[in-house]
């Protein structure tokens, strides 16, 4: 049981927003964050971070006292509002500092001062919101995947062929977009929506068929490999 009260917020245009928080007298909690393709934007007393992309297992602690409020952006969305590429900060936390200068600083007094820190986070960050590459859409719903494209989900190269670009062509787009490859998009997404699936209720087996695995022992072995534990500590 996670003791922080995580809580996540439908958002339209992102991915949602979340808090969590841990009473002083707590133990510190860690847990590990795998890999979604968002980037999320945290706000605490210490500051604001950003959180790339991962392509592992991170463990992230909460300490006694320390709340937090983010946002998160869905796949491909961010480096419109954050002014940099997702492979810069891929596997990265990175202090907005580094990347907005003073403006971090006061958004974060802002958010600070503010009587709904959630609600300062997200308006802050919607003035900010441009649009996402036009290639974003059509590469996540290319490479999904599902049980019609099989276990290797969505080709690479008919998805560059719809985009009318060359596979270094997306690749580049790709990584700027997302931090990521197709390659390693594409396993990112079959990883999350098998593990969707399962946390709804759906067995094993089923849901690495619906996501385009070739059995549960791919799902399994990918899981392995992905998030560094057994499905079974994810659900």
């Amino acid at each position: 049981m996670n003791p922080t009260g995580y809580r996540e917020y439908q958002e339209p245009g992102l991915a949602c927003s979340w808090t969590a928080a841990l009473p002083r007298g707590a133990e510190p909690f860690t847990q590990r964050v795998v890999p979604d393709g968002c980037v999320d934007v945290m706000w605490s007393e210490s500051g604001i971070l950003v959180a790339g992309p991962d392509t592992g297992p991170v463990p992230a602690t909460v300490r006694p006292g320390e709340s937090t409020v983010a946002v998160r952006f869905a796949p491909g969305t961010a480096p419109p509002v954050l002014g940099v590429p997702a492979d810069a900060i891929r596997d990265g936390r990175v202090p907005l500092r580094d990347l907005w200068g003073g403006e971090a600083d006061r958004l974060a007094e802002a958010v600070a001062a503010a009587p709904d820190r959630r609600g300062a986070l997200v308006a802050a960050v919607r003035e900010r919101m441009r649009p996402a590459d036009p290639v974003v859409p059509v590469v996540v719903a290319g490479l999904a995947g599902g049980p019609a494209e099989g276990p290797a989900g969505g080709s690479v190269r008919a998805v560059a062929d719809r985009l009318g670009l060359s596979e270094r062509q997306l690749r580049r787009r790709s990584l700027a977009a997302f931090g990521y490859g197709p390659k390693t998009l594409q396993r990112v997404l079959r990883f999350q929506r098998a593990l969707r699936l399962a946390r709804a209720g759906e067995p094993l087996a089923g849901a690495a068929f619906a996501a385009g695995y070739a059995d549960q022992a791919h799902f399994a072995h990918e899981v392995r490999a992905l998030a560094g534990e057994p499905v079974r500590n994810l659900l």
